[in-house]
């Protein structure tokens, strides 16, 4: 089975090292494929065995919607090549249990569905986390996650199938019987609070992108990070605690037994389900 990994990124380097290292440790660094918004060698430097695609950078107005017909885009042409196509921002890794697949060819043999979602975890870092050393994997380092909705993501496809606004574009007719599929012990973790000194350099790029696009700029996350930073935090203290396997129980519950059809949009997606509940991570996640 021929399995490749696509991501768009730009200067967010240690979540794109982390990408790196988990992608191509379980498909092969060779199968990568880095989309680089405006020429930066420093892509090369942290991805040597990935293929580097470049894209001009001179109009980030309305560029949210633009990046997702040039992913998708070569996403498709990549799906003649390829039996699946993994799309993930740099910030997002999936992760199975390895007692219960042994590698994502095993995974992906398993469904006879066209496109995969996972349930989604926002790793934190938290009071009396250590600094993650670099080079360092997050998930050997970090603990405490948020199960998600909003990022209980659709996060592979067969052939050409375009991925929008968290989920799957399966066509304006087809939105009451498109399968949406989420295995059990696959889970799509998010990093970006999982490091501080990161998300603060992460966070000044996103600021400096929305003060020089101005008012049009409405990526959100982007404009005022800080803001979101905080506010994630806060809300993650209030968030009820619950042990790993009441956990998933409720995430699988409340996300995968509910997803949103939307015929208008012709898309199948998680239900906008934020801070469902906290958790702390099994062992193995240490492993993968």
């Amino acid at each position: 089975m021929k399995i490749c990994a696509i991501t768009m990124v730009y200067q967010d380097y240690w979540a794109l090292e982390q990408w790196y290292r988990h992608y191509g440790g379980h498909i092969g660094h060779r199968n990568l494929f880095v989309i680089s918004h405006g020429y930066d060698p420093e892509m090369q430097r942290i991805c040597p065995d990935a293929s580097i695609i470049t894209i001009p950078r001179d109009e980030l107005r309305n560029f949210d919607r633009v990046r997702a017909r040039v992913i998708n885009g070569i996403q498709s042409g990549l799906g003649h090549l390829y039996d699946w196509v993994i799309q993930t921002d740099a910030d997002e890794l999936v992760c199975f249990n390895p007692n219960t697949y042994s590698s994502f060819a095993a995974l992906f043999e398993a469904t006879s569905a066209p496109a995969l979602f996972a349930l989604g975890l926002n790793l934190a870092e938290v009071e009396g986390d250590p600094p993650i050393e670099k080079d360092a994997p997050a998930l050997a380092h970090r603990k405490v996650a948020c199960v998600t909705g909003h990022y209980s993501k659709a996060w592979a496809v067969r052939k050409s199938l375009p991925l929008r606004w968290h989920g799957v574009f399966c066509g304006y007719r087809r939105t009451d019987v498109f399968p949406f599929e989420m295995p059990d012990d696959v889970f799509f973790v998010h990093l970006k609070y999982a490091n501080s000194e990161a998300l603060k350099t992460a966070n000044a790029v996103r600021q400096s992108v929305a003060d020089d696009v101005g008012e049009e700029w409405n990526v959100t996350g982007w404009s005022k990070p800080d803001y979101h930073t905080e506010r994630f935090y806060r809300k993650l203290a209030k968030t009820v605690e619950l042990p790993w396997d009441e956990a998933v129980a409720l995430g699988y519950e409340k996300i995968r037994d509910n997803p949103v059809r939307d015929p208008k949009r012709g898309i199948v997606k998680p239900p906008f389900i934020n801070y469902l509940c906290r958790t702390t991570l099994p062992d193995w996640f240490m492993t993968v």
